[in-house]
């Protein structure tokens, strides 16, 4: 039986990664690829600030082949919709029929996206829409993900919290006005290891920027080999997306 072929939206994080393990464990679609938008001034994931090479170890890892959506710094929002329609064209010719969310319980943004690909071909799909998310952080860290806090708002947050692992201890550590997957925007992750990879990435903390009230520490790729790379400098304008 042919399945449908499926994108999944990935910010590098730990709600796409989980969002494909259920999407692959349900086995309904067939993942096909992974979208993802890189701010092309710094080489870097929108908002997570996450380097490209690990993004691209990311996918290497899960076995998606990359789909990059390139956008400036700063980027305007009319440049961010054509962008993403022209990834979205390309994918319907590819015969991909449906993209995959891991949106947890904001309407705004699950609307959004359902009006901007609402008449392309395309059907929104939101794996972990609603599930309470005490219980959905325990059973990411349950099937073995791991991840780091990339990005911090300081709103929010102290900016330690920047570089953290996202374990049981830094859910006991946060206020308990911060939701446990940030999904308010308090946190963003990035995700090295779990079910949906098919071997750990090896990463290491680096430095951490506070800027426009965001802390961001920079996770650096560890080079398996004996000159192995050291953590280069994280750019000070680094991109919010």
């Amino acid at each position: 039986m042919v399945r449908p072929k499926a994108l999944i939206s990935w910010s590098s994080g730990k709600d796409s990664a989980f969002a494909l393990h259920e999407v692959r464990r349900a086995g309904e679609f067939d993942v096909v690829g992974a979208l993802t938008t890189v701010t092309e001034t710094f080489g870097r994931v929108s908002i997570h600030g996450v380097r490209q090479e690990i993004l691209q170890a990311q996918c290497e890892a899960a076995g998606l082949p990359q789909r990059i959506v390139p956008i400036p710094y700063p980027c305007p929002n009319e440049i961010y919709e054509a962008r993403m329609g022209e990834a979205v064209a390309e994918a319907v010719a590819d015969g991909v029929t449906h993209m995959i969310f891991g949106d947890l319980f904001l309407r705004d943004i699950r609307a959004y996206r359902e009006a901007k690909l609402a008449g392309t071909g395309i059907t929104p799909i939101f794996p972990l829409w609603d599930r309470p998310t005490p219980e959905l952080a325990r059973a990411m860290m349950g099937c073995g993900l791991e991840a780091y806090l990339a990005t911090v708002d300081m709103k929010k947050l102290s900016a330690e919290f920047a570089g953290r692992k996202f374990d049981a201890q830094l859910l006991a550590d946060l206020p308990d006005s911060v939701d446990p997957c940030g999904e308010n925007g308090e946190f963003h992750t990035c995700v090295v290891a779990g079910p949906m990879f098919s071997h750990r990435l090896s990463v290491s903390t680096g430095e951490r920027v506070e800027r426009d009230g965001y802390a961001y520490c920079d996770l650096v790729l560890e080079q398996m080999s004996s000159s192995r790379r050291r953590p280069g400098p994280i750019p000070r304008d680094l991109t919010l997306g």
